[in-house]
Formats: C-alpha cells, sequence, structure tokens
C-alpha cells in the first residue's frame, strides 16, 4: 500500500492541525528561498508530513514544499537557490545538504522511492 493513499488518522483535527491550512498556502509555493525554509519548519510538526511527502514523490510535483522538503522540476532540492551564479561555498553547501535530505527520505521509509525521486544536482 502506498503511503500517499494510506488512510488519514481520523483523530487529526485538519483545519486545527495542518500549517498549510493556518498560514498563507502561498508560503509553500514562494519565489525567495527564505520563505521557502520557513514553510519547510512550519511543516516540521505537522501530523501529515509523511503523507505529504510520500503523496509529492508519487505525483512528482514540479515545485512547491510537500512534506517537508522543497520540489523544483520534479526533483527534491536541499534548498532552493537563488538567481545567479552560485558562489563556491553554496555548491559545498548543497552537497552537505543534499546527503542530508537524502538521510531524511530514508529515515521516512522513501528510500526504496529513490528511482522515483530525483535529487536535483
Amino acid at each position: 500500500m502506498s503511503l500517499a493513499l494510506a488512510p488519514v488518522d481520523e483523530r487529526v483535527d485538519m483545519e486545527a492541525n495542518l500549517p498549510c491550512r493556518k498560514f498563507d498556502p502561498d508560503l509553500w509555493f514562494a519565489d525567495a528561498p527564505a520563505e521557502l525554509e520557513l514553510a519547510k519548519s512550519l511543516c516540521g510538526d505537522c501530523p501529515l508530513r509523511v503523507e505529504c511527502l510520500a503523496g509529492a514523490v508519487e505525483r512528482a510535483e514540479p515545485w512547491g514544499v510537500w512534506g517537508g522538503e522543497i520540489f523544483e522540476r520534479g526533483a527534491v532540492v536541499p534548498r532552493k537557490r537563488p538567481r545567479g551564479r552560485p558562489r563556491k561555498e553554496d555548491v559545498a553547501r548543497d552537497a552537505a545538504l543534499r546527503v542530508e535530505v537524502e538521510a531524511r527520505m530514508a529515515a521516512n521509509g522513501l528510500a526504496e522511492s529513490r528511482n522515483a525521486v530525483r535529487l536535483a544536482a
């Protein structure tokens, strides 16, 4: 059974406990990297975080924050870079963050979906 299709826990009060319902939904689809990082942090305590992430992986979401991860062009990215050429230290930090994202995906049971999830370089 797919995590995205798993039944929702009846005890979860959808309107009260989901950060994407309490805050402006545009925050999860913002252009500014700082706003996307804020959305990621708000997802941290969400009771449906794993299901949300699994569903986004299955659908290959083209953009936005889903389950505490940033999707860009259907790939999970460690962070959204601002426009322009990245600095050398940013490239090194992105490599370290990519390892962290892979670890979080594995911790959420999405390691077997590695072929379905493309981590952006």
